[in-house]
């Protein structure tokens, strides 16, 4: 009696995600009132913890007679950095339901301050947090959201002769050459989709005639 074995092999496929989201500008959502309380989302794009700290500080300065001015942000395009701020309200009533907009919307390198204006009635911790995210909402509603693409760069270097072979690549795959030194040692820096970026370096590496290195943005 003759057996035939069926191995079965599970191939997993890895999708390289390379694009995020984000806001474009500094945007104000609509004043949201609770008891008399006004909140006042804001969403800024922001590119690191410096700026961060700038935006937060000109919040505070155009809203300076407010109570509060609770903040969350996420930094980040592959691997994310953040943080929740409720500025004196009670735990995890403010910047946690801020942050939670964040990732609701999934995006990044943004900030939201919500700026509150004390009505003299307390919300409790519930009413807080649907205040807060409700303000954080507005924000990003009122913002123009758009998906950006992560790019990684790559150094070329070759000598002058085999410019033709360099550039058919360029052309063929519309890169943009970010930066350039035209000498009889020639430097390129290429600016390559991420999802691209294997493919590319492959092109090159196979013309046997340059080194590429793929290089910190």
């Amino acid at each position: 009696m003759a057996f035939t074995l069926y191995i079965c092999c599970k191939i997993r496929l890895i999708e390289i995600i390379d694009t995020y989201r984000t806001v474009v500008k500094r945007c104000q959502g609509e004043i949201h009132k609770v008891k008399g309380s006004k909140f006042i989302g804001i969403a800024i794009p922001v590119e690191s913890e410096e700026e961060v700290k700038d935006c937060l500080a000109a919040v505070k300065k155009e809203f300076y007679d407010a109570r509060h001015w609770c903040y969350a942000w996420r930094l980040g395009t592959e691997t994310f950095r953040f943080r929740a701020n409720d500025d004196g309200e009670p735990s995890n009533s403010a910047g946690q339901p801020i942050y939670g907009q964040l990732l609701s919307h999934d995006v990044s390198n943004v900030l939201i301050v919500v700026v509150r204006y004390f009505g003299g009635v307390k919300l409790g911790v519930g009413g807080l947090v649907s205040a807060y995210k409700t303000g954080a909402q507005l924000a990003l509603a009122s913002s123009n959201i758009v998906e950006r693409i992560i790019c990684v760069q790559f150094k070329l270097v070759f000598d002058y002769p085999h410019m033709n072979k360099v550039m058919r690549i360029i052309k063929e795959n519309k890169l943009e050459i970010i930066a350039q030194k035209m000498e009889l040692n020639c430097e390129f820096i290429l600016s390559v989709r991420k999802g691209e970026a294997l493919k590319i370096q492959q092109f090159y590496l196979q013309l046997r005639c340059l080194t590429i290195k793929e290089i910190d943005i």
